[in-house]
């Protein structure tokens, strides 16, 4: 919004006023003068003299510069028109104007035609003002982000699709099977509407589609309204946030009035908790007044309009412990429906569906993508499909081949390679014996995922090799012994740098971060420690990132931070104690990605288990 006593944005304002008053001054002095001018002919003096002796000469005047006559006389048809001509020296025009009876002053005639003076002087001028006035508003709202359109305030900006238009059914949709059934009975509602009715039966009012970023909630509201062949009714939440009070909640009443009209129709609300938060509870203190009222005239609405006609409220988000609870409870929202991150299943048929118009070379494996891209959302594999397309082109390729889609799995987990990093050879030796070692760790412990790929190419996330461990499937379980496996894991890379130079680096600064917040959860969230069956910890932002805050006093916070720093050493003497057993193994393997640079799982295990490179 743009702020009135910002000097910036006054001078734009300023400028156009200048530039409104000049205009208007030209206009004044050369343009409309002119135009007046142009009714005025002009004569000889002998005419002039013969038309005053023949009676067509009715008013005289001198004009003020003193050079030129102006007279008003008949024209041949009868007609008063405005003359002048040149002053000429002669005593007797005096005697002759009087005995013509022709009135002479020094005033110019004015009588002008109506029609001309009406439109210099009031039309001209209002539309110049009108014209400067669009033009000053017109970026007004460009700079305030289009809301100052005073013909919009109150109007709904919802973006109404036609059921055709749309593109999308249930088939463009993969990987998400229980939401899609879910919300397949509300298509049914709405394509066989007496089949309900006849039973008694309500449509639900609205269904709120809640889960990660990326995982396809607008995609599935599109494939409702494609499935059902209805209007479809798309817009922000915050398309609702006005500058002006009451503004929202007058955009709410014209989206339900339009959705009447055009019922049965679906209405889909992006990020409804942009308007939809928990309303507050003090006494105004920090309260928002406007996105309150928006939200009271929403539940209005909701409320109000008669489910049987066939309007049903779509909603997303992915915090949706931020939402008033008048806006969950039966009648409004009547369904919730998790949309979560696909599993294996459901990722190998979402990178089949992108993958539908790549043409792919004869052995491409989309299971083993399916495996590696374990916690990927849709909208993830959709870029790594891209990804691996245009890695295909600048290499030359007219298709693409397995090994684009898994560098370009690598590219969205890591980052491009960094060709212009160049790593000095003590550098890239500390790198190859820190990725060996969390390979090393990891493989000797019966708890941990297999190894896939070992690199030590920077990526331009600023890692400079990593380790890639991919399970066989999905994993929704972890027991107490796997996390202190993979917990080792994590420290194995310092261990093998301590255990090799004596020293340790700056390496290990992203293993150091994802051990202390494992073993913090199973201490505080798991309850894999002495405190037992507590929670100390609560989770916030379930779907965005997980942030988690103590929720326990100032002793067991003490406490907490000793048992992370035990579990974490405890940890690293495991990994000590393997490496130090395979010591030789290390020094092989190391050398081996040194030489290579990159290596797969299966070289690895191969050296490991001694039957040669």
């Amino acid at each position: 919004m743009m702020d009135k006593n910002d000097p910036q944005a006054r001078k734009p304002l300023i400028s156009y006023i200048i530039l409104a008053v000049m205009v208007i001054l030209l206009l004044n002095t050369f343009v409309f003068p002119a135009l007046l001018a142009r009714q005025v002919k002009e004569v000889g003096y002998s005419d002039f003299l013969s038309w005053v002796d023949t009676g067509r000469v009715s008013e005289v005047s001198l004009e003020q510069s003193g050079d030129q006559i102006i007279f008003l006389a008949t024209d041949e048809n009868g007609k008063e028109q405005i003359y002048k001509t040149a002053v000429f020296p002669d005593d007797g025009l005096r005697a002759r104007l009087e005995a013509a009876g022709v009135r002479f002053s020094a005033q110019i005639p004015t009588r002008n035609s109506p029609l001309l003076s009406f439109i210099v002087s009031w039309v001209l001028p209002i539309a110049l003002f009108s014209l400067l006035g669009r033009a000053l508003m017109g970026q007004m709202n460009k700079r305030m982000g289009g809301g100052m359109n005073v013909m919009n305030f109150g109007k709904s900006n919802a973006k109404i699709v036609a059921d055709r238009e749309t593109g999308v059914t249930f088939a463009d949709v993969a990987g998400e099977e229980e939401a899609k059934d879910a919300l397949k009975e509300i298509v049914d509602f709405l394509e066989h509407p007496d089949k309900y009715a006849g039973i008694g039966a309500k449509l639900p009012k609205g269904a709120l589609l809640v889960g990660p970023p990326g995982t396809g909630k607008t995609l599935l509201a599109k494939a409702v309204a494609g499935e059902a062949k209805v209007p479809f009714f798309s817009i922000s939440g915050s398309e609702f946030v006005e500058m002006f009070v009451g503004m929202g909640a007058a955009k709410v009443r014209d989206l339900f009035k339009q959705a009447n009209e055009k019922a049965p129709c679906i209405v889909f609300i992006d990020e409804i908790d942009t308007i939809g938060k928990k309303r507050d509870t003090g006494a105004g203190i920090g309260g928002n007044d406007e996105r309150e009222q928006t939200l009271n005239q929403l539940l209005t609405e909701m409320d109000g309009f008669d489910g049987q006609k066939g309007v049903v409220i779509l909603a997303a988000t992915n915090r949706p412990e931020s939402l008033d609870p008048a806006l969950l409870r039966p009648g409004r929202f009547d369904r919730r429906i998790p949309v979560e991150l696909p599993d294996l299943a459901g990722r190998k048929a979402i990178l089949n569906v992108h993958a539908k118009h790549i043409k792919l070379g004869p052995s491409i494996d989309m299971t083993e993508i399916a495996r590696a891209t374990s916690g990927a959302s849709g909208a993830e594999l959709a870029n790594i499909v891209n990804e691996a397309a245009l890695r295909a082109v600048r290499m030359g390729r007219s298709e693409v081949l397995q090994e684009d889609l898994m560098e370009s799995v690598e590219t969205v987990i890591a980052g491009y390679q960094r060709k212009n990093a160049v790593l000095s050879e003590q550098e890239k030796k500390i790198v190859s014996y820190h990725e060996i070692g969390h390979a090393l760790v990891a493989a000797m412990q019966s708890h941990s995922a297999p190894v896939t790929k070992i690199t030590i190419i920077p990526r331009t996330s600023g890692a400079l090799g990593y380790t890639m461990q991919v399970d066989e499937g999905d994993h929704y379980l972890m027991s107490r012994e796997e996390l202190l496996s993979k917990l080792a894991t994590l420290t194995g890379g310092q261990a093998a740098e301590q255990l090799v130079f004596g020293s340790i680096t700056t390496g290990a600064s992203n293993d150091i971060e994802k051990a202390t917040k494992l073993a913090r959860g199973m201490i505080t969230r798991y309850g894999m420690s002495e405190f037992g069956m507590v929670a100390l910890e609560t989770v916030n932002g379930q779907y965005l990132g997980q942030d988690a805050s103590l929720a326990c006093s100032p002793a067991y916070a003490e406490k907490i931070d000793d048992q992370v720093v035990a579990l974490v050493g405890q940890a690293r003497a495991k990994a000590d104690q393997i490496l130090k057993q395979n010591e030789s193994k290390l020094h092989e393997l190391a050398a081996y990605l040194l030489q290579k640079e990159t290596i797969t799982g299966e070289e690895f295990m191969r050296i490991l288990e001694g039957k040669g490179e």
